[in-house]
């Protein structure tokens, strides 16, 4: 054979190209499916643009440019920023102490780092206020918003950890470099995707971020797009916040797409099969257990000891046994349809992502993000108007109320989904191409068991979040359904603290469950 020739491609296995690369070839029926997701996702941008272009130029200008607005800016740019750093700080801390120290108690610390995912940020902003009353302006929501997400970078910094293969970082030690240069030139590089990925769901679910802050009194773009709605009916002037709200999501966007940049972390075994040799904590193992225990206290105990308060202190009136099991079915079911929906509809567009990297399927997964930061009022107000106008059936409907879902919370699914597939090796199912599968049977036998783990974790945290969505179920939850967090907004917003305990306790119940699913997953998909 010359060496002008190439050997015959085997068979069902894409033919690669001089420079290693597979040739853009995008499955029709995937990219028909992720299409149809990015559609659907991004009606509320479409919505909103819309009315901006309906205003007219001078009159948007003259909405957009006004002192509130830059107000609103300054108060949402920070608060972003500062919850990112400290939740990056906190989550990548701890899930060092937790995965690479001879901390003790690892495992119940695990646990409960992930616990305070089960406590919406508006039950723990309820939690604070009703007996920190001074909690409230921007150290009061910086710190709860910060308690309240830190677990989405505590939670896949230590998977990432807990797979990584040890090798690597006795290499740079063989080299002579010290455990902290270790930490930065080998450990750090390889939790990027992972620490970008948490970081990217905290920045857009605080530009969406309504309930918290509303109860600490901090006005950001969300809160003053429901004021404008509810109070003063100013479509216009919420629909212009709004758009601002989807360019600072399209900062985010890009800005995270250039920081993960082009490098792969897959491969196809587990590397060494032994754990990492944990670091000795010694003298500061006393330090390193009062921080967490900390940590633990701020986040988990003080709402959950108020919610105890609350509950003993109005257990002279009747607790309301009807709507309290009324809603809580609600709330489950809402929320294992929309956890479903919203997984199966993230698998096509993370795979094209991952598996057909390029500008059009950077472009779709990127079009997935914007409804989750737009406030759930605006996503809800988008699918009113179009369910009123082309279809009408679908008004005052479930359907329509799980579309409002899978639109809002789609990044949480689509975050893990696209985490797992680009920790899968591609030639796993080349091998299986190459075998005589065909593409449904390789992905039901070889790619869907690979990333389990992660679609579990993304349907966990799609279940939290619904259960505890709160403005579009108000507008859209067909009339008479009540879920655990509209009945407690209903009590809260007149301050009737003792009536919200009980709607706030069961929804920490219920999330519980889901949260301690996300810590078996993820150790699961590490062991994998």
């Amino acid at each position: 054979m010359s060496s002008t020739d190439a050997p015959a491609p085997l068979p069902g296995v894409p033919r690669r190209t001089r420079a290693g690369r597979t040739p853009r070839f995008y499955p029709p029926l995937v990219l028909a499916a992720a299409a149809l997701v990015a559609l659907v996702a991004l009606i509320p941008l479409v919505f909103v643009a819309g009315y901006s272009v309906s205003v007219g130029p001078a009159e948007a200008v003259r909405l957009i440019v006004r002192p509130r607005t830059g107000e609103l800016l300054w108060n949402t740019v920070r608060l972003a920023a500062g919850c990112v750093l400290l939740c990056a700080l906190l989550g990548t801390g701890a899930a060092w102490l937790v995965e690479r120290t001879t901390l003790p108690g690892r495992r119940v610390w695990n646990v409960l780092l992930v616990a305070p995912l089960a406590v919406p940020a508006f039950v723990n902003s309820f939690g604070w206020v009703s007996v920190v009353p001074w909690a409230t302006g921007y150290g009061g929501a910086l710190l709860i918003v910060t308690l309240s997400y830190f677990p989405l970078v505590y939670l896949p910094v230590a998977a990432a950890l807990r797979g990584l293969d040890p090798a690597l970082e006795e290499t740079a030690h063989a080299l002579g470099h010290t455990p902290w240069r270790t930490f930065l030139r080998v450990v750090l590089p390889q939790l990027r995707p992972a620490l970008l990925g948490g970081s990217l769901l905290i920045s857009l679910h605080l530009l969406a971020e309504f309930g918290a802050l509303q109860m600490l009194r901090f006005p950001t773009f969300t809160t003053a797009i429901y004021d404008q709605y509810q109070s003063t009916f100013n479509g216009p002037a919420a629909n212009m916040l709004a758009g601002v709200l989807v360019l600072l999501c399209l900062v985010l966007l890009l800005a995270e797409l250039r920081l993960r940049g082009r490098a792969r972390y897959a491969r196809l075994g587990a590397g060494v099969a032994r754990p990492a040799v944990r670091a000795r904590l010694g003298g500061f193992t006393v330090p390193a257990l009062l921080g967490l225990g900390v940590l633990i206290a701020l986040a988990l105990g003080v709402p959950l000891g108020s919610l105890v308060y609350w509950l003993t202190a109005g257990s002279s009136a009747a607790i309301p046994v009807e709507p309290l099991l009324s809603s809580t079915l609600t709330s489950i079911g809402l929320g294992a349809a929309g956890a479903l929906l919203t997984s199966i509809l993230a698998i096509p567009v993370a795979w094209l992502c991952v598996r057909r990297p390029g500008r059009l399927s950077v472009a779709l997964e990127r079009s997935t993000y914007f409804g989750n930061a737009l406030p759930g009022i605006v996503v809800a107000l988008a699918l009113v108007t179009i369910a009123i106008r082309l279809t009408p059936p679908l008004y005052q409907t479930t359907a329509l109320l799980l579309v409002a879902y899978t639109i809002l919370f789609l990044p949480r699914a689509m975050v893990n989904v696209r985490s797992a597939l680009a920790q899968s090796a591609p030639a796993l199912e080349d091998v299986a191409h190459a075998l005589g599968l065909g593409r449904a049977a390789t992905f039901r036998r070889v790619t869907l068991p690979l990333i389990a783990p992660g679609l579990g974790a993304g349907a966990a945290l799609v279940f939290i979040a619904i259960v505890t969505e709160l403005t579009a179920t108000l507008l859209l939850a067909p009339i008479g359904t009540q879920t655990l967090a509209t009945q407690f907004w209903s009590h809260s917003d007149s301050i009737a603290y003792a009536a919200s305990a009980p709607y706030a306790a069961l929804m920490v119940l219920i999330s519980a469950p889901a949260t301690y699913l996300l810590t078996r997953e993820s150790r699961r998909g590490a062991r994998g």
